[in-house]
């Protein structure tokens, strides 16, 4: 059997001259500074001069949010404001008696219950046929729409499908260029479940 070889030991003298040598090099990795943990200081409340107001509140990993959905969280106007601010392109006398009930519709069309596929053609039919005819005021109902249709999810889900759509159809062609008004009929004829069409003359 062989015997393991028994590691060299520096002499006295070689540890010497290593020890001179080792004094004049530049180590490569300086040894950097222990650092001694220092047990943190208690925070003193700031003065109340100094003390800015967090708007919004500190939240925690896990923590429950509840959210309120009575609300809604659909930021865009609604559609009562946006037909209160559009221009009135009719008659302001007219528009008056008419935002009154004063004014009879010479015609009525009933969506109430239909599908937007079944709707939109219905509609469509029924304002070229009374524009045709030399009518000037019709009514369309639409219904108010169920009270319950959001269901909270992400996307916001309008009150009322037909009632929201009809407005967008009309501002469309073909119809746009024969519908001068629309506004939300008096409570005598349908109230926020109907609107107005005002037509423009034939010619």
């Amino acid at each position: 059997m062989s015997r393991k070889r028994q590691p060299r030991r520096l002499s006295n003298d070689d540890l010497a001259i290593w020890r001179r040598v080792t004094g004049t090099a530049n180590p490569l990795h300086p040894a950097t500074k222990t650092h001694t943990r220092e047990e943190p200081q208690e925070q003193r409340p700031a003065p109340a001069s100094e003390a800015v107001s967090d708007p919004v509140p500190r939240f925690r990993i896990g923590q429950h949010v509840s959210y309120d959905h009575s609300k809604g969280h659909n930021l865009t106007p609604t559609l009562e404001a946006r037909l209160a601010t559009q221009p009135v392109r009719m008659d302001r006398k007219t528009f008056g008696k008419m935002k009154r009930g004063k004014l009879r519709p010479e015609r009525k069309i009933d969506l109430h219950g239909m599908t937007l596929a079944q709707a939109h053609p219905a509609l469509s039919r029924f304002l070229i046929s009374a524009h045709a005819d030399g009518c000037r005021l019709v009514l369309v109902v639409t219904g108010k729409g169920s009270r319950n249709h959001d269901d909270g999810g992400p996307i916001p889900m309008p009150r009322g499908v037909l009632r929201n759509q009809v407005p967008q159809w009309l501002r469309m062609a073909p119809l746009a260029s024969l519908v001068l008004q629309v506004s939300d009929a008096h409570q005598s004829h349908g109230g926020s479940g109907a609107y107005y069409v005002y037509l423009s003359r034939r010619r």
